[in-house]
């Protein structure tokens, strides 16, 4: 049954507006949206419409604003959405008309938030289904010492597979008859102790894999006497085990080694402009600090008095220091090189660009392929079927053959033996580490290089791509865009301008918004105060100041409002330059700025074209601007003055015509493409929240050319993976035959068996040592 609830504030830090609050605005701005249901456990967002609606538009709007919640650090969720209560986090608590207006109805998993209609209306509801966005802020934890991080451990099990080897080559050519046993047993502890210690903590789970496999072979070997069998079955085993965590290892040292060591302390700045040391993980927005020169920022900031320059390679790649100013922002990580500078926190220590990159990288490695969570059900499966199959095996070729059941003669092996090197050679071992050792070999190499893969998914994805879209700004531009001049008509009221502009944009995450904000704070404006502030998705911003209105954004909006005339009389800014007009009572004006190419993007697309893949370019800039960049860079397409929707449209008209699309941004507004692309891919370690959220990818290096050398990589190690499976199965498929027929004795079993093994993880380790040219 519908609920109704107030929400009230409590004595609890409120963050901004919650859900309830956003659904609510929707349902009051569109008058044919009539309710919206969220289920978060299958991460979905059902919306019930009346009448003709555009569908596209309303769910990209209610995306957006669910996103620019998020960017903004505000909470998702509200206990009055969830069902536990009133809702104690609202900045902006529900009135008790908009209480009357609406229901809220919780079902389970699913809460409606709906307009309270007469019965029969729900009837003649069209509901749609739509992704959830990632709606919560992410959780980071300072990097902790990983317990079952042991880089050094493959030595140890080098060092015990040569002391197996060698116990057993003393064995078998060496030592007297009456030191063989003694040797053979040495051999067998040091070969098995290691298999035997991961055997015992997946039997605690109840689960057997091809460790078990070879302990029980090797095991059964000694049982019949077939001890130098044995013995070498658990050397080249544990050789290859050691292999296998030296791969590892060396994919854990890369991505280790990306990150300077965090420092734990930083220099706050209090009322009385005392210093004091503070703890970095109790650090909040607002915070003043000090950062001294070659100093770490401890991070995310602002600049707010002074002036240096930073070391951001670790970040973005950018080996030439990137000088700062009031009103830059710095990363968190970054080194602070020569002067001392006073910033202001924008965000904690737990949710700043370093540590969400972490946090991706960790996600990246536990996220698998579609292909090997096929191979990880399937060798779980295969290994009882093999099990089955040795033990049936035995029967039939001691009854059905005739063989002795242990004793082997020198005619022929016994049942046994020939059931042991059966199952063997039929183990998946190389099966199960053909995939997981490419892609986490690729996840290290890339993440070296500033390319994280968000799993094993993105890896094989990116390699069947055909189009790329790609953003203008800050993709094929270098982003930092600058105010070249403030106009007003008439001439005479720039500051106005520049100070209504800077208001404005302060509150926005876009590009051209961080330029202006960047010129406001350069300049010391003063922010004026507002009444009401929106974002007009695709257009630009509306408010309201001094019972007036004021309005920010695209030439072709502001033409629509009481400015035509003027607006139409003003020739549009030549091509390479941008413009934002601003509108108030009685002031009107424009905002000028640039944003120059990146220079290596010519070449790309180029290469891109090398490569077979077709380029087009999504914009929301006039037609002017993208024709330019289309003739100066020769791409194949240019679509200009899109809204979001009309981005995300574009894509879905692609992938209908059974292309396979990589969309490449780094903004708020580029977040619903990201994600209606095959594969997303967000630019830089400054983009925004929402695109890394949405992205498969991430660039952190701030560089274009970056993609190029993921889609290489990716299509390298697609590559190695059907080697590695063709290498596996075909080793299998041979040994098994040969077994079968009772033709190949259990040393050369073991030698092909585990020699395959070894073939996967050094062919895998290829993708570790690799370069970005390499095809």
């Amino acid at each position: 049954m519908s609920v109704r609830s107030e929400c009230r504030t409590e004595s609890q830090p409120a963050p901004s507006k919650c859900l309830t609050r956003s659904v609510v605005d929707m349902l009051a701005k569109e008058p044919t949206l009539e309710a919206v249901s969220i289920n978060p456990a299958e991460q979905k967002i059902s919306v019930a419409t009346l009448g003709q609606t555009d569908v596209l538009r309303l769910s990209s709007q209610l995306t957006e604003r669910l996103q620019q919640a998020q960017a903004a650090g505000k909470e998702a969720h509200c206990a009055l959405l969830e069902g536990t209560g009133d809702c104690g986090t609202c900045d902006a608590p529900l009135s008790p008309d908009e209480l009357r207006r609406i229901t809220i109805q919780h079902d389970g998993q699913t809460t409606t938030i709906a307009r309270v209609t007469c019965p029969t209306a729900p009837k003649f509801w069209r509901w749609r289904d739509f992704p959830l966005p990632h709606l919560t802020p992410r959780t980071i934890e300072f990097e902790a010492p990983d317990e079952d991080y042991h880089p050094d451990e493959w030595k140890w099990q080098l060092a015990a597979a040569v002391l197996c080897g060698v116990s057993a080559l003393a064995a078998v050519f060496f030592l007297p008859a009456q030191f063989k046993l003694l040797a053979f047993v040495v051999a067998y502890i040091a070969g098995g102790f290691y298999p035997a210690e991961e055997v015992w903590e997946r039997l605690q789970k109840r689960v057997l894999d091809v460790h078990f496999l070879m302990i029980a072979v090797a095991a059964g070997a000694a049982s019949i006497g077939a001890w130098a069998e044995g013995a070498t079955l658990l050397f080249l085993f544990s050789l290859s085990g050691a292999l296998e965590h030296y791969a590892m290892g060396r994919t854990q040292k890369e991505i280790r080694s990306l990150f300077r060591e965090a420092p734990k302390t930083a220099t706050a700045i209090d009322a009385s402009g005392n210093e004091l040391e503070v703890t970095v993980a109790g650090l909040r927005a607002g915070t003043r600090l000090l950062i001294k020169p070659g100093a770490q920022f401890p991070v995310d900031a602002e600049v707010t008095k002074g002036s240096t320059a930073a070391d951001e390679s670790n970040l973005t790649g950018e080996a030439t220091p990137v000088e700062k100013n009031v009103g830059d922002s710095t990363l968190a990580g970054t080194i602070n090189l020569w002067g001392a500078v006073e910033v202001l926190v924008t965000r904690p220590a737990a949710e700043s660009a370093l540590q969400k990159i972490i946090a991706l990288i960790k996600d990246a490695q536990q996220q698998k392929a579609p292909a090997q969570q096929f191979t990880d059900k399937f060798g779980t499966i295969y290994t009882y079927i093999i099990l089955g199959i040795s033990f049936a095996m035995f029967f039939v070729w001691w009854l059905g053959f005739g063989l002795a059941p242990f004793t082997s003669a020198v005619e022929s092996h016994s049942a046994f033996y020939r059931a042991m090197t059966l199952l063997v050679v039929a183990s998946p071992c190389a099966l199960v580490l053909s995939i997981p050792s490419a892609v986490l070999a690729s996840i290290a190499w890339g993440a070296s290089r500033g390319i994280l893969f968000r799993g094993g998914a993105a890896v094989e994805k990116l390699a069947e791509v055909n189009v790329v879209a790609l953003d203008k700004t800050g993709t094929l531009t270098t982003g930092e865009l600058r105010v070249e001049k403030v106009e007003s008509f008439p001439p005479g009221r720039e500051n106005e301008i520049a100070r209504l502009a800077y208001s404005l944009d302060r509150l926005s995450t876009h590009p051209l918004a961080r330029a202006i904000t960047r010129h406001g704070k350069q300049h010391r404006l003063e922010p004026l105060a507002f009444e009401k502030f929106e974002s007009v998705t695709g257009q630009g911003l509306h408010a309201r100041i001094n019972g007036g209105e004021a309005r920010l954004g695209r030439r072709e909006w502001l033409a629509q409002g009481r400015h035509a005339d003027v607006i139409a009389r003003m020739a549009a800014t030549e091509a390479g330059f941008s413009e934002v007009w601003v509108e108030a009572d009685g002031l009107l004006g424009r905002i000028v700025l640039r944003d120059d190419i990146r220079p290596q993007a010519a070449s790309i697309i180029e290469e891109l074209r090398h490569e077979g893949l077709r380029s087009v370019v999504l914009t929301g800039d006039r037609k002017a601007t993208a024709e330019h960049i289309k003739n100066e860079l020769k791409l194949d397409d240019v679509r200009a003055e899109l809204k979001p929707e009309q981005k995300v449209a574009a894509i879905r008209e692609l992938t209908g015509q059974g292309k396979f699309v990589a969309m490449v941004g780094d903004g708020v507004n580029d977040a619903p493409s990201l994600a209606a692309a095959h594969i997303g891919v967000a630019m830089g370690a400054r983009g925004s929240d929402a695109a890394l959220e949405q992205a498969d990818v991430v660039l952190m290096h701030d560089r274009l050319e970056n993609f190029l050398a993921a889609f290489r990589l990716s299509q390298r190690a697609r590559r190695i993976i059907r080697q590695n499976l063709v290498i596996s199965l075909g080793t299998v498929v041979v040994l098994v035959t040969f077994a079968m027929l009772g033709k190949i004795p259990l040393p050369i079993g073991v030698v092909g068996h585990e020699g395959s093994t070894v073939v996967v993880v050094m062919n895998s380790l290829r993708l570790l040592f690799g370069k970005t040219s390499a095809k």
